[in-house]
């Protein structure tokens, strides 16, 4: 690894963990606030990364530099006001968070450029970390929105199923893992999310 490409990624490697951070603690305060305080008594409620991190979602998060995931945060829906739309919304709120993460960072790197431009060095590097930034949380948004379990998209597929079809559904948790590393390594990934992650990119930056 070179010296730029260390230091890129000692600059990129906050903005993971940021990311991933937001998500989950969106998905805590999203539940806190409909009602299931599992997530506070779990120690969720919070934007410390160290609570979230889940190492294969990381490893991928890093490797691929788009797609990744964190430990997932325990909800009870037997808790919640209204079961099935709470799990949608607080589901919803982790992708959410990313998206309006993404946009502030699309903010700076535009205040930068209007005041600085990208003449020095360590500007260009700083804007092409928060670039990556963008890029990051736009991805986390998108893949988690996929109806594989455990990603958020699961648990709002679940909540419209019942019954039988919503416990065969769950039953693929135990290969949730091995279904998300093929997606990923294979281009299956690129010709599904890479569109749709491009289109909101555009449309932001």
């Amino acid at each position: 690894m070179s010296g730029n490409d260390l230091l890129y990624f000692l600059m990129t490697l906050p903005i993971l963990l940021l990311a991933l951070s937001v998500h989950e603690y969106a998905h805590a305060w999203a539940a806190v606030k409909l009602g299931d305080r599992t997530p506070k008594w779990e120690g969720r409620l919070t934007l410390n990364p160290l609570a979230h991190l889940d190492p294969v979602g990381l490893l991928a998060l890093v490797l691929t530099r788009r797609f990744g995931w964190a430990k997932p945060v325990r909800v009870n829906p037997m808790n919640l006001a209204n079961r099935e739309a709470g799990m949608v919304m607080v589901s919803l709120a982790g992708p959410g968070a990313n998206v309006v993460l993404a946009i502030l960072l699309s903010a700076i790197i535009k205040l930068i450029y209007g005041a600085y431009g990208f003449r020095q060095e360590a500007i260009a590097f700083l804007v092409m970390a928060l670039d990556q930034g963008v890029w990051i949380n736009l991805g986390l948004a998108v893949f988690n929105l996929i109806p594989i379990p455990p990603l958020d998209g699961s648990k709002i597929l679940a909540a419209v199923l019942s019954g039988d079809a919503a416990r065969i559904y769950y039953r693929l948790e135990q290969y949730s893992y091995i279904i998300l590393l093929v997606f990923i390594m294979t281009p299956l990934s690129r010709w599904v999310l890479v569109p749709i992650v491009g289109a909101l990119y555009r449309a932001i930056m």
